[in-house]
Parts: structure tokens; C-alpha cells; sequence
């Protein structure tokens, strides 16, 4: 049987590894392969790269597979399998499809775009020179930022699984990483959801004619509520609290029931039917895979940018705007030679843009194999690096406006950040707005979609990830194990939800995604281009786009985006502030929780490294070349026209020992 008999319509029908082996020269290697939870028994798989027929690209991979009941089919999509359509659905089915390119553009961007761009982005500009910070936050886009981006996208393309299963094909002994991604997203899930609750919690009460948050005369608050807007002769002190403020602390979060992380209190039940409501969307979007939150994003992912242009109109023409964007954007050049301004650049470019969550290789899993990841990578970049510019001007108009009104400057308006910037400094401005329900509801509607792009990607990450590691249990289970992802989530945010539940909050996002993820990427990039090795990886790169990434690429990945990594973690553990809320310190004792919680996912990795060592049999000599990446031959000449060539053919290796085949 010629090779190109089993790559063409209409062939021979496709026979075993070894019945091909028998008939090529040199053989090609066949190998038992896992169950892939269709229900068919044990497969047998070989693999093999040709020429495409009518691509002058370079070579493709292509894996086919004999069922057990016969059917065979091919991978990845586009390759061309010698029995009619119809039976090559197994694989070709099994792992779904973006409906349209769109659905994953706006999928990757409304993960990107979360909160963060528009409470964390704008404080950090004005606190490290305004203007003059978008230098450093440029550089660390370009040769940071953007490259580990686009790593992960072509990775989850190229090898079409998710955050487990995907090290088995790069290197099996850095599969820990997977694991650690897992538990990491969980942590996010547990307290990032219950901010989105209190966002839903604002919206609801947002339906009225006169905002809560508008005036003193509320049964929760205190004496020293002083509401400036509208009255002349106010004193604003530093005992001072906003009717913003107190709604915020003493409504919504009851915080002055609890004593601390000691005392936290009973559970808010009205945020406890939000946050129910949230994950209830939250299954019904992800329950059916990308073909349903593909359709859900095309509202969630586009409103915040109407919303944004609506509220930055807005902000324009209120008096004062003009002193807040000069604030924003004045340039202190002094700034930049400070260290501390550019592990800032750093940290808000990785935690914007996302790598190392899992999301990309799960979202990019489910793309086409030739889709172009390259232009991908650079429009969802820029898209989210401009929103976050956008927002600044969003939030600054209104913090000059503020500033107008209470007749101080602007930076001594301007001290909030993270919630406390959406919650209390935006809110009070709103209310003093005219029209002010109508623009506090359409705030904190964009508020919670831009948080549920986020969930939606962080819990897809995690499903993807388990789903394809454990096909022949979950396969056809999930919308049960979708299910029961969503109920460990909501149980795991109960304690988020009680009287002291943003001091909870606080806690895990210090420690439950901070120096972990960044550790966990660090490896990521060093198992890629170190150990899979980069010019391999930049093969994958060439048979999906039909280029080589560039010297530039090349070398971000080697070496700048590791160091790049590195530099924010060795700075951010050599700079550990007190951790505070409110007026609250936080105690030594739960720093030490922080601790363990960020220590707890990143131990997966050598604990698997460990576990790999022992149980793989073999000699000490043997093993390791069993846990790292199969070692490539030589890559043929590719002739001027694109013939399958049985002579050309060599082998990616064997995904079960990881070893070279031998002739």
C-alpha cells in the first residue's frame, strides 16, 4: 500500500500500524495508544509527518488511528483519511470546534480583559509616573508579555489538549504543571466570583430612583458620613466616610460584624443567592463546551467596550475631567529609575494578558490546525493593552471630577485601589451624576461581564484540562462533571461570603495566584524552550503557519521571557508589604496560611517529578529518557514540490516511553 493510498480519498482502507510498518521503507512505528472514552476498546495508533499534497508548507503531523472495530481515523483536522467521512468522526468529533474564528477572538480577549484592567491598570499608572510608565509597560509587553501569549497559544493549537494531558507530548516529567494550573484556577474561582456577586449585588440595588450610596439618612450609617456633593461648607477630615464607602463596607459586606480573619462572621445570604445566580450562567454558558460559550461571549466580551465608550463620553464632559487626565498621563521621569516601577510594568502585563492559567492552550485547543495563532496573539495583545489605556482615561475622568468637588487634588482622591476603586470611589461619583441609575447600572452590568469572560475561561481551562486527560471516564460525562466543578466552587466560596469574607478575598488573591503562577509559567517556558526544545517547537510552528517565528521569538522564549519571569518573582519576594484592608492588619499567623495556600499548588510539581522517577521502570540511566521529549531525527530536505514520499517520512516518537523509534 503506497503512503499516499492511506492520505487520499478513496484509498485502501486503513490498515494496522504494523500492516503499514510491513510495507515501508524505512517502517513506520506502531504503538498501543490509551482508550480515547469512545466506548470502542483499545486503539492502535501510529504516527507519521509527510509532504501535503497541495501545501509548499513545511510538513504537517498527522496521527491515524485503527479502532478496534475497524474504523480508523486521522489527526489533526484537515488531514485527509482514506475511508469516507463518516468514519472518521471518533476523533475528529470527539474534540469540538469554535463555530467561527470570532468566538475565539472574543473568548481570548474577554479572558484578558477582566477587572484587573480597570481597577488595577490606572492606579498603577499614576503611582509609578503617569506617562512616563507606559515605557516601562510597553517593554515588558513586548519582550514579556506578548511572546509567553503567543507560546501558549501555538502550544494548545499544535498539540490539541489541554493543561494536563499536553505534557505528555512536550515533556512527561513536567506534567505537575498541569496540576498545579488546576488548583490555581480553583483558588481564583473562590474568592474572584464572590467580587462579581458583590457587582451583581450593586446592579440589583441600582433599580431605584435615588441610589443607596447617595446621602447619610441610611439606617447603616454612622456619624462620620459626610456627603460633599451638592453643600458648600463641608469639612472633609480623615475620619471622613462617603455614603459610598459605607454602603460599600456596611451594607454590602456587613464588615463591622466580624472582628477579622479570628471572627468572620455568618454568611450574607443575599450575596449568597448572587453568587448562586452567577454560577448557575456559568454552567449554562460552559455546560456544552465552546459551542455555547462561544455565543455567550459575543455579548459578554463586547459589552464592557460599549460601556466603556458611553462612560468615557461621560466622564469628558463633567467639570474637573481635564485636571484627572492630566494626573493620569503627566509624566515623572524620575520614576523610571526606580526598580519598583518596572516589576510593576512587569507583573500588570502578565497578570493582564493571562499566560500560564491554562486558558490559551485550552481555548487555542479547540482552533483549526492551520488557524493563524501568530496574528492572534498580537490583535488580542493590543486590543487588551488599549483597553487597559482606555480605561485609565475612564476612571481618571471621574477622579478629577471628584477632585473638583471636594476642592482637593487629585492624588488625594485618587488613594483607592483594586475593589475598594469600583466600589466606593466610582459608585460615589456616579450618584452625583445626572442620570445616575441609569449609568450606575450599566457600570456595574459591564463590571460583571467583564468578570464572567474571566470564569468562563479560567473554569474552561481546568475542564478541558481533566476532560482530556481522563477521556475514557469523562468523555461523554460532561455537562455531570461540569456540574460538580461549579458546586466545588460555589462551597469552596462560602467563607468569601460571611461578614468577613473580604478579608478572605484579600488573602487569596495576595496568595492563592501571586508568586505560584508566576513560578508555574517560569517552568512552562523553560520545559518549552529548554527541554522540548525551541527549534522543535518552532517546527510545530512552521507545520501549522506555514513560517518559522523569527530570531525575535526565538530569543524571548529562550532567554528574555525566562528572565523576564524571574525578575518578578525574585522582586516580589524580596518586597513583601504589609497586608492590610481597610484598617485591618492582618495577623502573622495568616500570612503563614497565604503561604501554604500559594505553596500547595506549586508542590505538585516536584511531587510529580518524584512520583515519575520512582514508578517508571528502568535503571537510573534509562528512565530519564523516558520522562523527556522524544528525540527528533533529522528533518529531510523538503523537495521543491510537496509529494508524499515514503522515503521522507520520519518519526515524532513514541508517546508512551517517549523514545526515538528504532528501525
Amino acid at each position: 500500500m503506497e503512503l499516499s493510498n492511506l492520505l487520499s480519498p478513496g484509498g485502501a482502507p486503513c490498515r494496522t500500524g504494523a500492516q503499514i510498518a510491513s510495507e515501508h521503507h524505512p517502517p513506520l512505528c506502531s504503538w498501543p495508544s490509551a482508550h480515547w472514552g469512545q466506548g470502542l476498546g483499545t486503539v492502535t495508533t501510529f504516527k507519521l509527518l509527510f509532504y501535503p499534497v497541495d501545501l509548499s508548507q513545511w510538513v504537517l503531523g498527522v496521527r491515524a488511528t485503527q479502532l478496534k472495530d475497524g474504523r480508523c481515523f486521522c489527526e489533526p483536522p484537515g488531514a485527509i483519511c482514506s475511508v469516507p467521512v463518516t468514519h472518521v468522526g471518533a476523533m475528529e468529533h470527539s474534540r469540538e470546534k469554535w463555530s467561527k474564528k470570532m468566538d475565539f477572538l472574543l473568548s481570548v480577549i474577554g479572558f484578558a480583559v477582566d477587572l484587573g484592567n480597570v481597577w488595577r491598570f490606572p492606579y498603577i499608572c499614576y503611582q509609578n509616573g503617569g506617562g512616563a510608565f507606559l515605557i516601562p509597560y510597553t517593554l515588558m509587553a513586548i519582550f514579556g508579555g506578548v511572546p509567553l501569549f503567543y507560546m501558549e497559544l501555538a502550544l494548545g493549537q499544535f498539540h490539541r489538549a489541554g493543561a494536563i494531558s499536553i505534557w505528555k507530548r512536550i515533556c512527561p516529567i513536567f506534567k505537575g504543571i498541569g496540576f498545579a494550573i488546576c488548583i490555581i484556577a480553583l483558588y481564583v474561582s473562590f474568592y474572584y466570583n464572590t467580587i462579581i456577586a458583590w457587582a451583581l449585588y450593586y446592579l440589583y440595588s441600582s433599580f431605584t430612583g435615588t441610589l443607596p450610596w447617595t446621602s447619610c439618612d441610611n439606617p447603616w450609617n454612622t456619624p462620620n458620613c459626610t456627603n460633599y456633593f451638592g453643600k458648600s461648607n463641608v469639612t472633609w477630615t480623615t475620619f471622613s466616610k462617603s455614603p459610598a464607602e459605607e454602603f460599600y463596607t456596611r451594607k454590602v459586606l456587613e464588615i463591622q460584624e466580624s472582628s477579622g480573619l479570628y471572627d468572620v462572621g455568618g454568611i450574607r445570604w443575599q450575596l449568597l443567592l448572587c453568587l448562586f445566580l452567577l454560577f448557575t450562567i456559568v454552567y449554562f454558558s460552559l455546560w456544552k463546551g465552546v459551542k455555547t460559550s462561544g455565543k455567550v461571549v459575543w455579548v459578554t466580551a463586547t459589552l464592557p467596550y460599549i460601556v466603556l465608550l458611553i462612560l468615557l463620553v461621560r466622564g469628558a464632559t463633567l467639570p474637573g475631567a481635564w485636571r484627572g487626565i492630566v494626573f493620569y498621563l503627566r509624566p515623572d521621569w524620575e520614576k523610571l529609575m526606580s526598580t519598583a516601577v518596572w516589576v510593576d510594568a512587569a507583573a500588570q502585563i502578565f497578570f493582564s494578558l493571562g499566560p500560564g492559567f491554562g486558558v490559551l492552550l485550552a481555548l487555542a485547543s479547540y482552533n483549526h490546525f492551520n488557524n493563524n495563532c501568530y496574528r492572534d496573539a498580537i490583535v488580542t495583545s493590543v486590543v487588551n493593552c488599549l483597553t487597559s489605556f482606555l480605561s485609565g482615561f475612564v476612571i481618571f475622568t471621574v477622579l478629577g471630577y471628584m477632585a473638583e468637588m471636594r476642592d482637593v487634588e487629585v492624588e488625594d482622591v485618587a488613594k483607592d485601589k483594586g475593589p475598594s476603586l469600583l466600589f466606593i470611589t466610582y459608585p460615589e461619583a456616579i450618584a452625583n451624576m445626572v442620570g445616575s441609575t441609569f449609568f450606575a447600572i450599566i457600570f456595574f452590568l459591564m463590571m460583571i461581564t467583564l468578570g464572567l469572560d474571566s470564569t468562563f475561561g479560567g473554569l474552561e481551562a481546568v475542564i478541558t484540562a481533566v476532560m482530556d486527560e481522563y477521556p475514557h471516564i469523562l468523555a461523554k460525562q460532561r455537562e455531570l462533571f461540569v456540574l460538580g466543578l461549579i458546586t466545588i466552587c460555589f462551597l469552596g466560596s462560602l467563607t468569601t461570603l460571611t461578614h468577613g469574607g473580604a478579608y478572605v478575598v484579600k488573602l487569596l488573591e495576595e496568595f492563592g495566584a501571586g508568586c505560584s503562577i508566576l513560578a508555574v509559567v517560569l517552568l512552562e517556558a523553560i520545559a518549552v524552550s529548554w527541554f522540548y526544545g525551541i527549534q522543535r517547537f518552532c517546527d510545530d510552528v512552521k507545520a501549522m503557519l506555514g513560517f518559522t517565528p523569527g530570531i525575535f521569538w526565538k530569543v524571548c522564549w529562550v532567554a528574555i521571557s525566562p528572565a523576564f519571569l524571574a525578575f518578578i518573582i525574585v522582586s516580589s519576594l524580596l518586597d513583601q508589604p504589609l497586608l492590610m484592608l481597610f484598617d485591618y492588619r492582618y495577623p502573622e499567623w495568616s500570612i503563614s496560611v497565604g503561604y501554604l495556600i500559594g505553596a500547595s499548588s506549586f508542590i505538585c510539581i516536584p511531587f510529580y517529578m518524584v512520583y515519575k522517577l520512582v514508578w517508571t521502570p528502568g535503571s537510573l540511566k534509562q528512565v530519564p529518557k523516558s520522562l523527556t521529549p522524544p528525540q527528533l531525527r533529522e528533518r529531510p530536505h523538503l523537495p521543491a514540490i510537496g509529494v508524499p514520499h515514503p522515503t521522507h517520512n520520519y518519526i515524532r516518537g513514541c508517546p508512551d516511553r517517549r523514545e526515538a523509534c528504532q528501525h
